[in-house]
């Protein structure tokens, strides 16, 4: 009698774990915000948000929205970690030379975002420049999505290229996040957070697995990571860097595959999605786009994701290749990084959060990277969907004419016609060629 509910679970699973539905539920919760926040029940909507729950002796009464930023993006955060600690002993990372470009790709891509919006803030009577970073991040479930849904006939370095430079941008956004937006540093939840995640950290490379170990602890690990000040998501991608990722002996995948075959279904189903839905709820009524493009954080953080982004990414690896001995791929085309660079500027997940961290929460700036953070994510969307829906009709138009064979011979007709280029006879007509 259970046996057919346990599938259908390992079916919702399974589809949960599909970067475009991933991508698509996260959409579908800034789109529900969106358009509640903008409805006639928008005062429902900020209550919604604003309701406090959790205990306050623990410094854990906190609004749903800090919640969903401070608890749920901590597993979203735990993935990540999972995915970057397989990238760095098993994926590309592990070797400099295949990994250079991306790399560099990644920093160029956050670097000149975060110079764009320095100079428009800086230059600016009333500008903002503590929300500098809110334009370096790339929301790889979104890119991804977008890449998933377009991509029937995309060579599969694209997606590597862009998987690569997506999981250092992650890396580096992290870093940002804890070096550079720590509230007053309370040392001794910090102690007891590092210590806990020792804990953890020694349970997993034991090989112990047990839920009622190591979630425990993971929950103290974070409770005590946010009382410190440093921002609680970090507890999740250390926690996540913690679990092994090559495989024991017998074991045809690693623990960190594992846990991250695991988890992403809650990460990509309920954690980002509700982080989403929480986040993105701005209201549109008071000058809407034009009121966020006229502040200068609007306008920074817009041009960071599509212009930054784009000349910092193709710019950068451009150079390297030009000025070094890194190469492209031999599948790949500066037209197809230009369609991932263009892609790279949709920052969704990490730059709402930098948001709230810049700006704070409920403030009319942070409204206005909001506003900006939807509007940049949706053009580069846009405008890499354009590009390499063209290239993928390239791609798709090359495939068949490799595999036509219209005289059904078995050798498809652009073989003979090379031959034919060779010799000046067609192999499968020659007695009929002359």
């Amino acid at each position: 009698m259970t046996r057919p509910t346990w599938s259908r679970t390992q079916q919702v699973t399974g589809v949960l774990r599909s970067e475009t539905v991933g991508g698509l539920l996260l959409l579908a919760g800034a789109a529900v915000a969106l358009v509640w926040a903008n409805s006639p029940w928008r005062e429902a909507y900020a209550t919604l948000t604003g309701t406090y729950v959790g205990p306050e002796a623990l410094h854990l009464r906190l609004n749903l929205a800090h919640w969903a930023s401070d608890g749920l993006l901590a597993i979203f955060f735990f993935v990540v970690g999972l995915e970057l600690k397989r990238e760095f002993v098993l994926g590309e990372l592990r070797s400099p030379s295949r990994a250079a470009l991306p790399i560099v790709a990644a920093v160029g891509g956050m670097a000149m975002p975060a110079l764009l919006y320095t100079l428009v803030n800086g230059l600016s009577t009333n500008g903002a420049p503590e929300g500098w970073a809110v334009p370096t991040a790339t929301d790889i479930a979104f890119a991804v999505a977008v890449l998933a849904i377009i991509s029937t006939h995309l060579p599969v370095a694209l997606r590597s290229f862009l998987l690569t430079l997506a999981v250092v941008d992650d890396l580096l956004a992290i870093m940002i996040i804890a070096v550079f937006f720590v509230d007053s540093l309370n040392p001794a939840p910090l102690a007891g957070s590092v210590a806990t995640i020792g804990v953890f950290t020694l349970l997993v490379r034991r090989g112990v697995t047990r839920w009622w170990l190591l979630v425990p602890l993971a929950v103290v690990g974070w409770a005590l990571m946010h009382a410190s000040g440093v921002h609680a998501t970090i507890a999740g991608v250390l926690m996540g860097f913690a679990v092994p990722a090559r495989p024991e002996p017998g074991e045809r995948v690693g623990m960190a595959e594992r846990f991250e075959h695991l988890w992403r279904p809650v990460s990509a189903g309920v954690a980002v999605p509700i982080f989403a839905f929480m986040a993105a709820g701005v209201s549109l009524g008071s000058g809407g786009i034009g009121a966020a493009l006229r502040d200068p954080a609007g306008m920074g953080v817009a041009l960071g994701l599509v212009v930054g982004k784009l000349v910092g990414v193709l710019g950068s690896t451009f150079l390297l290749a030009r000025f070094t001995r890194a190469e492209l791929d031999q599948s790949l085309s500066w037209w197809d990084v230009l369609g991932v660079a263009l892609l790279a500027g949709v920052g969704f997940t990490v730059s709402l959060l930098i948001g709230e961290l810049a700006f704070g929460d409920g403030t009319e700036r942070n409204d206005h990277a909001k506003a900006a953070i939807l509007l940049g994510s949706l053009v580069s969307a846009a405008l890499a969907a354009v590009v390499l829906r063209a290239r993928n009709r390239m791609y798709r138009r090359i495939e068949q004419e490799e595999t036509t064979d219209q005289d059904a011979d078995g050798i498809p007709d652009v073989f003979q016609e090379a031959a034919a280029d060779d010799t000046g006879v067609r192999p499968a007509d020659a007695p009929h060629q002359h």
